[in-house]
């Protein structure tokens, strides 16, 4: 095999791997995220962990490849290489995660209190403008006289102000 074809065979395995992580991404979209990204995680390890295999050569192979056909056709002693191969870069990825969580947590509390005060910033503000406001009796609301203009939605703040037309 020479150094073309074996880069044209990684090439085609990666991109062959990144269309299982997008279907698998798909299927688990529906999962709750605690257990969706886990093993998101473990999808990822196990499709895109090298192993080496000839270390004259220094040619690498997918450990889970070299795993599944040294236990099938019991040839090789690369099984417990590619192994343990899968298990370093299974810890990597989940000290990873574990720290890209611990980032996102703060994050998330923070910005899930944020948006409970503006809600309840909004539903006191509704309340206040009920109380001043008189309910319109009914001859208003049927009198054919009246301007019928739409009534502007409720502005949602998202930190831009517009003027009204």
């Amino acid at each position: 095999m020479t150094e073309h074809d074996y880069l044209l065979a990684w090439g085609l395995y990666a991109f062959a791997a990144l269309g299982c992580l997008l279907v698998f991404f798909k299927l688990t979209g529906w999962m709750w995220r605690w257990l969706r990204e886990p093993l998101r995680v473990v999808l990822a390890v196990l499709l895109l962990s090298p192993t080496i295999v000839d270390p004259a050569k220094d040619s690498f192979a997918p450990s889970i490849a070299i795993s599944a056909l040294d236990l099938a056709f019991k040839v090789g002693n690369n099984a417990w290489r590619a192994a343990s191969d899968l298990a370093m870069y299974g810890l990597f990825a989940f000290v990873l995660y574990a720290v890209f969580v611990l980032v996102r947590w703060p994050l998330e509390n923070r910005a899930r209190a944020r948006r409970q005060q503006a809600e309840a910033a909004a539903e006191r503000r509704r309340v206040e403008d009920e109380q001043l406001e008189p309910a319109p009796m009914a001859a208003d609301l049927n009198d054919r006289y009246r301007e019928r203009t739409p009534a502007a939605p409720a502005p949602s703040f998202n930190g831009r102000v517009e003027p009204r037309i």
